[in-house]
């Protein structure tokens, strides 16, 4: 590494609070051991979990760097001793435990990818966390198979345009709820068999239309509080509930007689805190998997916005809005 600079920018959070806490600071640049690889960022993705760190409610894991940042794109700039999957100059993206907001950043060689082709720097950057997080909870955790039903909540989130996305490549019908008009026809461009405006309708009487009361067998929640018992309400009898987020709260009063009579299983995971093993292993799934249909154009990221890595607070003002479709990328 005596050819790379010493220090470098990153972004901080000296403080918790609002978007104003992100702050750029020097900063030493990461030492890599073993099979890890530095990665010098040309982009890195934002995330809600970014969010909840900066407000001081969600700490990173122990050894992870205090930088906020889940997954970056760019190139190798240096490897460790033991690693053997990349070279340096190889473009890649990567699944972080923290520290993508930065000029270079770590990671475990097996959590890493080369990055698509047909990808950019900042749509690589807009692939791991979310494709990660779908993999694993809709295929793996949730077991979606083809011919069976999908409900998504919040479509046009990064997570939402994946999950819609992939469940359709993989021969799913799908569902998805969005917040008004706009957002629910980006939803029907996307392939979904039926989007509901959830501030115009309730998402549990439309699916019991549409599925002429049976339910779904699957449904992908990262709202949490009011919607557990309604999603309960929306299951097919035997269906299944994931849950990665609590966006309106991780309390509410459930009536489990719903949950016994229907024979539900809600289950639920976060993914940062996983360790480098679990998290190769769904890299290896989706090497295998999805990496042929992102190669054929079949799945792709959705962009919404790009900001320049000094920008970080702007680009959290805009997740916070809600008004965004799709993924917000920094450029480094």
């Amino acid at each position: 590494m005596s050819n790379l600079p010493e220090t470098m920018t990153a972004i901080a959070i000296p403080v918790p609070g609002g978007p104003e806490a992100l702050v750029p600071e020097t900063r030493p640049l990461p030492q890599i051991s073993g099979s890890e690889i530095l990665i010098r960022v040309k982009a890195a993705g934002v995330n809600r979990p970014d969010v909840f760190q900066r407000q001081g409610a969600y700490p990173p894991p122990p050894g992870a760097s205090d930088l906020p940042g889940l997954e970056v794109a760019g190139e190798v700039a240096a490897v460790g001793p033991a690693a053997t999957r990349f070279k340096v100059g190889d473009a890649v993206v990567a699944l972080t435990a923290g520290g993508g907001y930065a000029e270079f950043c770590k990671v475990e060689e097996t959590n890493a990818l080369a990055k698509p082709d047909v990808l950019s720097f900042e749509e690589g950057a807009a692939v791991p966390e979310t494709f990660f997080t779908v993999w694993s909870n809709v295929f793996d955790r949730g077991g979606l198979k083809a011919g069976e039903s999908l409900l998504v909540h919040g479509g046009t989130s990064g997570i939402g345009t994946t999950a819609i996305q992939l469940a359709k490549a993989f021969g799913a019908t799908v569902y998805t709820t969005a917040g008004g008009a706009e957002k629910c026809a980006f939803c029907a461009k996307l392939g979904v068999d039926l989007a509901i405006d959830y501030r115009a309708q309730d998402f549990v009487d439309e699916i019991r239309k549409v599925t002429d009361k049976r339910g779904v067998d699957l449904i992908l929640d990262m709202v949490g509080g009011d919607y557990v018992p309604r999603n309960w309400k929306a299951a097919a009898v035997e269906g299944r509930i994931v849950q990665i987020a609590t966006l309106h709260g991780a309390t509410d009063t459930a009536d489990f007689r719903v949950l016994m009579a229907k024979r539900l299983t809600h289950t639920g995971s976060t993914l940062r805190p996983r360790d480098t093993a679990f998290k190769a292993a769904i890299a290896a799934a989706l090497e295998e998997k999805v990496w042929p249909l992102i190669a054929q154009g079949k799945v792709k990221p959705v962009m919404d916005s790009t900001f320049a890595l000094t920008d970080a607070s702007k680009a959290h003002a805009r997740m916070e809005s809600s008004g965004h479709i799709g993924k917000i990328v920094l450029t480094v």
